[in-house]
């Protein structure tokens, strides 16, 4: 395992964790659009994290002359995780009577997006706790190789 593992695992954990954040923040200022480029209501988003196997990631940085000593991957084939997909929830819109909006159907309904605000904070909630975790371990992480570093004056 390189030295720096844990810098790459947890930054990879950061950036996944911040597209996270930014789709639970397009769903929270999408939850009243009730009408799309695409026709209907906004659809609420969601993102599947997946494995950063060592051999993807070794794809992307062979060119790189500092790793090119490292074998990446031999013994630990995890190398973080990464945004495997952001898709759209397939539940049904929410409807709502409402006879005087514009967008209501000829029976007063109209079509909200599937978008719950308790249930987004609740996600806002636990991605910040993730993004502070990783923040934590990289600290943890500097602090340890900082002392190493002392240790061979």
């Amino acid at each position: 395992m390189s030295m720096f593992s844990a810098f790459r695992i947890s930054g990879s954990a950061l950036t996944a964790e911040k597209t996270r954040l930014d789709t639970i923040a397009g769903n929270i200022a999408n939850m009243n659009t009730t009408r799309t480029a695409a026709g209907g209501p906004y659809q609420r988003r969601t993102v599947a994290f997946a494995e950063d196997l060592a051999q993807n990631w070794s794809k992307r940085v062979i060119d790189r002359p500092f790793y090119a000593s490292i074998e990446v991957g031999r013994n630990y084939p995890g190398q973080g995780v990464r945004v495997d997909r952001i898709f759209a929830d397939d539940r049904p819109p929410m409807m709502v009577y409402d006879p005087e909006h514009p967008d209501a159907q000829e029976d007063g309904y109209v079509m909200y997006p599937n978008v719950e605000l308790a249930k987004e904070m609740t996600d806002m909630i636990t991605a910040q706790r993730s993004y502070e975790a990783s923040t934590t371990a990289v600290q943890t992480a500097k602090s340890l190789y900082m002392k190493a570093l002392e240790i061979g004056r």
